[in-house]
């Protein structure tokens, strides 16, 4: 598995049994890359990618929810296509 495929599932499991509905983007810079300024650049295309294929919704000010297809793809442990 791809670093981006790693860095998507991470971001797509942080959904999982937290109760939160939305995060926002910082929330992901600091859970998924900590102070690596490579891995945070990579975040931000990670999530641009995950709204283009339907796995992330936006629902403004730098919040994001996670869709079904995001769902399935933390079940089966990886984004299709990545």
């Amino acid at each position: 598995m791809g670093q981006e495929q790693e860095t998507a599932i991470e971001i797509l499991r942080l959904f999982r049994g937290d109760g939160s509905e939305a995060w926002d983007l910082h929330a992901f810079f600091e859970l998924v890359a900590g102070d690596d300024q490579d891995r945070r650049a990579s975040v931000l295309d990670v999530v641009d990618r995950l709204v283009t294929e339907g796995c992330l919704e936006s629902r403004g000010s730098d919040f994001f929810t996670i869709t079904r297809k995001g769902e399935e793809a933390v079940r089966r442990g990886e984004v299709h296509g990545w």
